[in-house]
């Protein structure tokens, strides 16, 4: 299956209307020109995937390897680095730019983002576990419950505290609403992971909506 991506930074949320008057919430995601760093072929490494490189930091916070592989592309150090597979590689070369003109509204898309980190968190706030009695004399008010009845052991998928947010996560078929291509900026309808500003991977779906 070809497949085609794009690698952006989530703005924030706002609202639109369509052509039917339908007033609809869409996240925007500001997406400037990705630059293809690296063709990876069967032949030389076993399977196909294009390299893009996306926002530029200054030099001096890259060394000499990594210069010398954006070098190649005729380009600048790239802060986020990442591959797409199973892409039809067709006149793709190294130097490409990868524009949000790649997709067009109507399209169902995969998005990939890092979620909202929250710390460390017991299980009533992570887990969305009832409390026990307040009374003094029920010594359990916020307590993750009965860690089972064996001992030295606690059994798998126990819900305990830990830390809450901060995992990749990959909402599928969400819609392109519209995309700008004179300000680099795709909105996708609803809302999708991450933090104003994080890193966004938008894929064309893996699984269609029926």
């Amino acid at each position: 299956m070809t497949r085609k991506g794009i690698l952006g930074t989530k703005v924030g949320m706002t609202q639109v209307f369509t052509d039917a008057g339908e007033l609809i919430p869409v996240t925007v995601i500001q997406a400037t020109p990705n630059v293809v760093l690296q063709v990876k072929t069967p032949e030389t490494d076993g399977y196909e995937a294009i390299q893009v490189g996306f926002q530029d930091k200054r030099e001096v916070l890259s060394n000499k390897p990594a210069k010398g592989h954006v070098a190649k592309a005729n380009t600048t150090p790239k802060r986020f680095i990442r591959e797409f597979r199973d892409v039809d590689l067709g006149d793709i070369k190294v130097g490409d730019e990868i524009k949000v003109d790649t997709f067009e509204a109507g399209e169902i898309v995969d998005v990939t983002g890092t979620t909202k980190g929250h710390g460390f968190q017991g299980v009533i706030k992570k887990n969305n576990q009832r409390r026990g009695p307040m009374a003094h004399g029920s010594r359990y008010h916020r307590r993750p419950g009965s860690l089972g009845a064996i001992i030295n052991r606690v059994f798998p998928g126990k819900a305990l505290p830990g830390r809450m947010g901060n995992n990749t996560v990959t909402i599928q078929n969400l819609e392109v609403v519209r995309v700008d291509t004179d300000r680099n900026v795709i909105l996708i309808k609803g809302n999708v992971p991450g933090a104003k500003k994080s890193l966004i991977t938008i894929k064309d779906a893996v699984k269609a909506a029926k």
